[in-house]
């Protein structure tokens, strides 16, 4: 399964402003996201930067990986 992982500006910013702990990172599968303040990646991945083409979510940058993705040490995606 392809999981794609990006990091959330507007998450980040919001978080600053206003004292928030809100998770910036989102885990993107075909079955949903996952939001984390953590994510570990246990296997091959690659970073994309493509801003000619982002995201549906926006997102010009991000992380892709087939491998297990370990959110917040207790969820797996």
């Amino acid at each position: 399964m392809k999981t794609r992982i990006h990091v959330n500006q507007h998450v980040i910013k919001r978080n600053t402003k206003t004292g928030e702990r809100k998770p910036v990172l989102t885990c993107k599968t075909y079955k949903g996201n996952n939001y984390a303040h953590e994510a570990v990646i246990l296997g091959p991945s690659k970073v994309i930067y493509r801003p000619d083409k982002p995201l549906s979510c926006g997102a010009r940058v991000w992380i892709e990986t087939t491998s297990e993705v370990i959110v917040d040490a207790k969820r797996t995606v």
